[in-house]
């Protein structure tokens, strides 16, 4: 595919323009590293959101949809849908929590909350664990679905693609900090939403396709268009429903839908003014990523079945790609082949867009690990603010040049979605408890992780060499929740709980309330040292569950009415609608009765 002039301007300007709104945000980035990873804790609730929305839209997104659509229909999307569950339970929940805390980097928590040497080796290990080897994976994912738009739409090779939007990505990265990042964020969702859109518009409407009813009246798209799997198909049933909603929600650790909140999203919740910001910034991220962006790009995935039904043919359109590359994924930089000059640019640049919106806020995410969780910590806890901020700076960079590498040996989006679900499935739980019951330590997070990290080991890596019969990826999830939820409650049990002094202080500062509590009250009043307990009465943690379930049969509604007006059922489009706005009515009248400062 060849850009005109005046696609090669769009991009062209893009990448300038991001460049310089990084060089206007480091006048105020390098003043210290709180302002360099958290913006002054003054950031507006409404450019949070979208900046968590466009963290989480990044260019291997689409093709991750894709993926899902060609293989499993979309309702292989509760995949991810699920996650909406526990997006909704840190918006009522959560978010207040953290931002009571007051701390820099979620990992902070760890000797908030716990207590000893193991905590403080919990938040060094997992600086490392989390903030280099997690987050290069999740990089890498994003980087691999770039590598295919470029080898599609500007006929580069991969290391030249990687390079070019890498050197950009950190160039502002590392000049603006946190602020430039979420100034660059709100400029590219918009760019990036706009290509999505217009992208699904111009092809649905191609001569091959030639309208949105004829594209939904294909034979090779109808049996994929079904909102929820086929209720006859035990298998399926419980693999694209009943496991995500009964048990991955809560119990995989997956970047963006962290149980509890945590990783990037926590990290915008503590740059908000307020508690009513976090809340307001998160509720926002969680309706725009369900509710208003998976559409334009299922729309693309299913126009692919009729161009591309099958691998074969996806092959043999682009016989100078790597066949190693050319997945189910691939099906939707290749429609994009298709858009008319001038448009392309900025599709180009809106792919390109989402791709920096992710890295950037990854870069910088796990940068504050390693700045504030393991060289502060324990390396140079003396460093002056200057000096921490060039730490930033130059693990930035390390982290972009490791991701590249990594990026060049990933094959498609799903397997290495799949391969995070495994490493973080049971340990989803710990984040959910910890902060309303007193027993749970620092062992009992070092065993989940360790545990669920050799059962993903296992599964990915040695049970393909052991001559034992193939496991599904359900399965895999299924026993890692189950082995590694035994596992860390068992040493919960068998290990001491945090000493008295931390569990107190920690309840002063962030006051979570309930009856997983109540033993330390009771242990501090019989000390005479009384906790303040007066505002957690009555407890509200019962009403945020019930905004929780508002909040999701809103959001559901939501994205199900969108999708049975594109399909032409418009008696269950109309009831759904009607749906959205009971629900959201009711969830406005509850919320409001929630304690959020």
């Amino acid at each position: 595919m060849i850009l005109n002039s005046v696609d090669w301007i769009i991009v062209i300007g893009f990448f300038v323009f991001s460049v310089a709104i990084g060089v206007y945000a480091s006048k105020t980035a390098g003043k210290n590293y709180t302002e360099y990873f958290l913006s002054g804790r003054n950031m507006p609730w409404w450019l949070l959101g979208i900046s968590m929305v466009a963290t989480t839209f990044s260019c291997d997104t689409p093709n991750l949809v894709t993926d899902i659509v060609r293989q499993n229909g979309v309702a292989g999307n509760w995949a991810w849908w699920a996650f909406l569950l526990t997006g909704m339970l840190t918006v009522f929940i959560y978010a207040k929590l953290w931002r009571r805390s007051k701390v820099l980097t979620d990992l902070e928590f760890y000797e908030i909350r716990y207590s000893g040497k193991m905590a403080a080796f919990l938040r060094g290990f997992r600086a490392i664990y989390l903030g280099v080897f997690f987050n290069i994976i999740v990089m890498a994912s994003v980087s691999l679905a770039l590598i295919k738009i470029g080898a599609v739409m500007l006929d580069w090779s991969a290391v030249k693609t990687l390079i070019v939007a890498m050197s950009i990505t950190v160039i502002y990265s590392t000049l603006g900090g946190l602020r430039g990042i979420l100034m660059t964020d709100f400029f590219q969702f918009i760019i990036s939403m706009i290509g999505a859109l217009g992208a699904a518009i111009i092809l649905v409407n191609m001569p091959e396709i030639g309208s949105l009813n004829e594209l939904i009246s294909n034979e090779n798209v109808i049996p994929k268009l079904n909102l929820l799997p086929d209720f006859s198909n035990t298998d399926a049933l419980i693999t694209l429903l009943i496991l995500p909603l009964a048990v991955q929600w809560w119990s995989v650790w997956y970047p963006g839908a962290e149980p509890g909140g945590g990783g990037y999203i926590a990290q915008r919740m503590l740059s908000a003014k307020s508690e009513k910001g976090a809340v307001k910034a998160t509720m926002l991220f969680n309706a725009a990523h369900y509710a208003l962006r998976p559409w334009p790009w299922i729309i693309v995935a299913l126009a692919s079945l009729v161009i591309f039904p099958d691998l074969e043919s996806l092959r043999a359109a682009f016989p100078e790609a790597d066949p190693e590359i050319v997945k189910d994924d691939f099906a939707y930089p290749a429609m994009l082949s298709f858009l008319p000059k001038g448009f392309l640019g900025l599709v180009v640049a809106s792919l390109i867009a989402a791709f920096m919106s992710t890295i950037s806020t990854q870069l910088n995410w796990g940068s504050s690990y390693v700045v504030n969780d393991f060289y502060k910590r324990f390396l140079n806890p003396q460093a002056s603010e200057k000096k921490l901020v060039l730490v930033g700076r130059f693990s930035t960079v390390i982290l972009m040049m490791i991701t590249v590498i990594i990026a060049l040996l990933l094959s498609n989006a799903l397997q290495a979605f799949n391969i995070l679900l495994q490493i973080g499935a049971g340990t989803g739980l710990i984040f959910i408890l910890r902060w309303f019951w007193w027993r749970i330590n620092a062992f009992s997070e070092i065993t989940a992780m360790i545990v669920s990290f050799i059962i993903a080991l296992y599964f990915q890596i040695i049970h393909p060499y052991t001559g034992l019969p193939e496991v599904s990826t359900a399965i895999q999830l299924v026993i890692g929740v189950g082995i590694t939820t035994a596992a860390w409650i068992f040493v919960t049990f068998l290990t001491k709980p945090a000493d008295k002094k931390t569990l107190r202080k920690f309840y002063r500062l962030v006051h979570p309330g309930g009856p997983g509590w109540k033993k330390v009250i009771k242990d501090a009043e019989k000390d005479k040292d009384p906790i303040d307990d007066k505002d957690d009465k009555p407890w509200d943690v019962p009403k945020g569950i019930l905004c929780m379930v508002l909040g999701c049969f809103a959001i559901y509604s939501a994205l199900f009415a969108t999708g049975n007006w594109i399909y032409g059922k418009y008696i269950y489009a109309g009831l759904l609608t009607l749906i959205v706005f009971v629900s959201g009515f009711l969830l406005l009248k509850i919320s409001g009765k929630l304690k959020i400062n």
